[in-house]
Order: structure tokens, then sequence, then C-alpha cells
């Protein structure tokens, strides 16, 4: 017995100081040296120079001022971190039907000339997280924001295009807009009353 059990002791020792040490300490020093901003959470800072938010985190805006992310369904009222899930609701459930009814209706009456409901503003992502917001769904938002913020809808276009993020090597994703970096971009423009 003695004889098996030696070797396996000393493997897990070696695997243990291996895999939950040397590893773990390696990873880190690189990637604090090398991707600092990232490692630590890409946390975005504000005006004040204060962190509000991480680039990577949705999180609710809700007034007019400001343009929306995606729906949430991580927690009873969004966008809480610590209960990140997609709803795995299939696309003939009647609650996912109702809470698209519902977000559509929403959209509607906060953005009154809008056409065409931009499908990233009426259903939840993978996360319930997702910061980013297409250009579509942000392009929708473009007139009420601006008549909230007493800009033109030129202005608030021009702003919304110069935080266009292409694809991920140029051929994953779409483009899309994070969503926290704008309305920040947006109370540097106009700041809010």
């Amino acid at each position: 017995m003695m004889r098996t059990l030696l070797p396996a002791i000393r493997i897990s020792v070696v695997l243990l100081i291996l895999l939950g040490g040397i590893y773990p300490t390696l990873t880190t020093v690189i990637s604090q040296a090398l991707f600092p901003y990232q490692a630590n959470g890409s946390i975005v800072m504000g005006p004040d120079g204060k962190p509000v938010g991480s680039a990577l985190i949705a999180q609710a805006f809700d007034k007019d001022r400001y343009f929306h992310p995606r729906p949430s369904a991580a927690g009873p009222d969004g966008y809480d971190a610590t209960q990140s899930g997609g709803s795995n609701l299939g696309p003939t459930n009647k609650t996912l039907i109702d809470r698209v009814k519902v977000a559509a209706a929403a959209l509607r009456k906060e953005n009154p000339s809008l056409t065409v409901l931009p499908a990233d503003l009426l259903t939840t992502s993978g996360s319930g997280l997702d910061p980013d917001v297409s250009v579509e769904g942000a392009m929708a938002q473009v007139p009420r924001v601006a008549q909230a913020r007493h800009l033109t809808e030129q202005q608030v276009t021009a702003l919304v295009q110069s935080h266009v993020t292409g694809r991920d090597l140029g051929i994953f994703g779409d483009p899309r807009v994070n969503v926290l970096e704008l309305n920040l971009a947006l109370d540097r423009l106009a700041p809010s009353h």
C-alpha cells in the first residue's frame, strides 16, 4: 500500500505547486506586465478620476439623456454581475415573447421615431451583461438622446460613429458601440444638469 500511496502523494504535491502556485503566479505577472488595463478588469474612469464601471460589464442607464444598453436577465433587476447568465428561454416560450413585447413597447415609447426595432435592444445577451450595443441599436437612440441633451442629431450621430469598434481581428463579430464609454463621451460633449 505504501508503494502506491507515496507516488500519489508526491505527484499531488508537485501538481499543487505547479498548478496552484507557479502557473497562476506566472500568468498574473505576464498579464500585469503586458495587459494591465485588461488584467485589472478594464475599469473605466470618470472625469473626476474615480472608477465609474468596467468596459466589460453592462450597467443600467435608463434616463432619456443616455444611451441604453441591451436588456438584462442577470438578477431580478438586471445588470447584476453576481447573477450573470441568460434566461435560456426558447423563441416560442410565452415568457420570452411577453418580455420582448414589453421591451418593444418601451422602446417605441422612448424612441417614437423608430420604424425598425433593433433586435439587440429587445433581447438579452447570453450573460445578461453585454456592455455593447450594435451600431444600429445606438443609432436608433440618437433622436431621443439628442433631444434630451439639446444637441443636433448630427452631433450625436458623429459621437456614436467615433465610438464604433470594428470586428475582432477584422472578421469576428459585428461592429459595436460600448454604451458606458459612449455615455461618458456624451457627458463630456454636453454635460447633463
